[in-house]
């Protein structure tokens, strides 16, 4: 009865996380919030991004900072990725993020004296700027004694068109009066230092780094996004430089699509388009417009995210490369963040000294932003102590969602992050404004409006169901999928005080499995129950403990397996009970598949399912390992076990 009452009080809790979910953010979203609240953590130390260095690839404790050569290309892209987010979200978070890049941009072109843009600035008396000072002794390194920094110089024409490419976005998604203004002072002195340059990039020695004369489309861009924000300044220059650099524009493109060496320069280009095309109304967007051609009918088939939802941007919706970058959103997330070094010989088709074709995304070599490095590359990475920023997911996917790619809703199991589920199964939709206030049911049968809010679920008939609430909120609603909703595309819609607010599209299959894990968010360690029992004797039985949880998580507890005491797992998921026959659910523990005794629902709450199965001796030494769930064909989210 102690060891019935044990598993009573665990299905509760497991119910209880089905109810109140992960709230707070989508699907991507809380990704996307996790990576910006990351950076703010660890790679903003001096206002500008830069990349962290740990002790070891195992450990947490940062030794130095490194990429400090690129850092105003970079924090132009995190601009333009929080502007982004701030104009989908409307968040003070996203606002202060704004601000705060805004701010690092500003710091370069303040601590040069002259309005140059420097690569990067350390404070003198930073532990770190000994490091960083040697790293970056090629580029030159200056020093502003009355301001306490050293700079870093020999600015290259990257630096600046990743921080235009940021305050143009920010200027434009951000309507706050501070930071328009703040903007329109810092475009206005950057490009002014440049064309009273002659546009060549002139450190204090009078050296000159970089020169714009064999790049007119930067040239124009830059006058382009100045005539945007002033243009009582800038509009007869940028009709001057129009007129006698537009023909000049295709011969630089025509160049860069020889080959996919320096794969860096098609990142500036898109860049550099994406505001020269999108803000020019004149008759010269003809030949914007082929320059743009020429370089995505090379790149288009490179599985790029980023250079896909700026083709969005600017040559509207198309449904094949939509869902392209939505699929390649999703295999960014299995990327490690840190820089272990990677070889792809014998793992994928080699064509001489680069791929045969695209890399999958998750395979691809570390990078610091991976949509600017050769989709092609094979090899790559160091030892794993670095940590990338992942401004590469956290611009693309803000974008995706402002340009109406990413929906501002999505429909996914409440188990995990997949995007299906099926009929009778614990479903989440995530978005904003769900719901006035934050409400969750307290007993069955659930209801079907719960704080003034209903859902219904049409189908691929066209027949709309009400659907069981468990908890709304303004992020999240979770709710019982219809039993007898038809399988095939559906619209989930929320109503709100009588009206629809919001609705999403999802796909409802016949079984759709998803498994809970012990931190609620479908990864880890299995939500699971386990017994020993005795052979012979079925009724004696003692539970095992599967995990255990504590401050720092979710941890697996060795299971051990003994030949007259066998051992029998229960899992617990949704989207399972639909299975077509029990023949057709199958379980691999380590690669070993297990009998399987049970999977259906779990009769005291609604739409929680149970997987029971045997551990088998031959899963002894397993270790830390995968539980891989297969239902009519359909994989659910891995899980772990500890088996010793």
């Amino acid at each position: 009865m102690a060891h019935m009452t044990g598993v009573k009080t665990f299905l509760v809790s497991i119910w209880i996380a089905a109810v109140i979910g992960n709230t707070g953010a989508q699907a991507g979203e809380a990704e996307a919030l996790a990576i910006s609240a990351n950076i703010q953590a660890r790679h903003l130390p001096f206002g500008t991004i830069l990349d962290p260095v740990f002790a070891s690839s195992a450990s947490d404790q940062i030794v130095g900072y490194t990429r400090c050569g690129d850092s105003a290309i970079w924090t132009g892209h995190y601009l333009a990725a929080e502007a982004f987010r701030y104009q989908v979200t409307r968040t003070p978070e996203a606002l202060d993020s704004v601000r705060r890049a805004l701010a690092g941009i500003k710091s370069l072109s303040d601590v040069t004296g002259t309005n140059l843009l420097a690569r990067c600035l350390v404070p003198s008396d930073s532990p770190f700027a000994a490091g960083i000072r040697s790293e970056e002794a090629t580029h030159g390194i200056y020093t502003n004694s009355s301001a306490g920094y050293i700079w870093v110089g020999n600015t290259s024409r990257d630096q600046y068109s990743g921080a235009i490419f940021g305050l143009a976005v920010a200027y434009d998604m951000v309507d706050d009066p501070g930071v328009k203004s703040t903007i329109s002072q810092l475009v206005t002195l950057l490009i002014d230092h440049l064309s009273d340059n002659a546009w060549s990039v002139v450190m204090p020695d009078g050296t000159i780094s970089t020169t714009f004369l064999v790049r007119p489309d930067q040239i124009l861009t830059f006058l382009q996004v100045g005539r945007h924000i002033n243009p009582g300044h800038f509009s007869t220059l940028y009709d001057v430089q129009s007129f006698l650099l537009t023909a000049a524009v295709l011969a630089p493109f025509g160049v860069d699509v020889l080959s996919d060496d320096s794969y860096f320069k098609f990142n500036l280009d898109y860049i550099n388009l994406y505001n020269l095309i999108r803000l020019d109304t004149n008759v010269t967007n003809t030949v914007n417009r082929k320059a743009y051609s020429i370089l995505r009918n090379h790149t288009a088939g490179h599985q790029n995210a980023f250079f896909d939802v700026i083709d969005r941007a600017l040559n509207g919706p198309d449904a094949t490369r939509d869902a392209e970058t939505l699929v390649l959103l999703d295999a960014w997330l299995e990327r490690p963040p840190r820089d272990k070094y990677v070889d792809l010989h014998g793992i994928v088709g080699v064509c001489g000294d680069r791929a045969c074709r695209p890399v999958p995304v998750p395979l691809r070599p570390p990078a610091d932003f991976i949509w600017q490095v050769s989709p092609f590359q094979l090899a790559g990475g160091q030892s794993g102590t670095i940590e990338s920023a992942g401004i590469d997911y956290i611009l693309p996917y803000w974008m995706a969602r402002y340009y109406s790619v990413a929906s501002p809703a999505t429909v996914q199991s409440a188990a995990s992050s997949i995007t299906t589920v099926a009929p009778g199964s614990i479903a989440s939709i995530y978005g904003s404004s769900l719901s006035a206030a934050t409400k969750q049911a307290d007993a069955q049968p659930l209801p079907e409006s719960l704080g003034g809010v209903s859902l219904s679920v049409r189908d691929a008939t066209g027949t709309g169901r009400a659907a069981s609430l468990l908890y709304v909120s303004p992020g999240q609603i979770n709710f019982i999928v219809p039993q007898d909703i038809q399988p095939g595309l559906a619209t989930f819609i929320v109503t709100t005080g009588g009206a629809a607010a919001v609705s999403a599209p999802g796909t409802v299959l016949p079984a759709a499995p998803t498994l809970f894990s012990a931190s609620a968010n479908g990864n880890g360690v299995a939500a699971a129950t386990a017994i020993r029992t005795q052979a012979g004797a079925q009724g004696l039985q003692a539970p095992v403990p599967v995990f255990q949880c504590g401050a720092s998580g979710c941890v697996a507890v060795p299971i051990d397996l003994g030949i007259d005491t066998p051992v029998y797992l229960s899992l617990y998921g949704t989207g399972i009970r639909n299975s077509s026959s029990l023949s057709n659910v199958t379980v691999t523990i380590n690669g070993v598949n297990v009998p399987v005794l049970y999977a259906g629902s779990q009769p005291e709450f609604a739409g929680l399912d149970q997987v029971n199965v045997a551990l088998t001796l031959n899963l002894r030494g397993s270790g830390e390992t995968n539980v891989v769930l297969v239902v009519d064909g359909q994989t659910a989210n891995p899980v772990t076990l500890n088996v010793r």
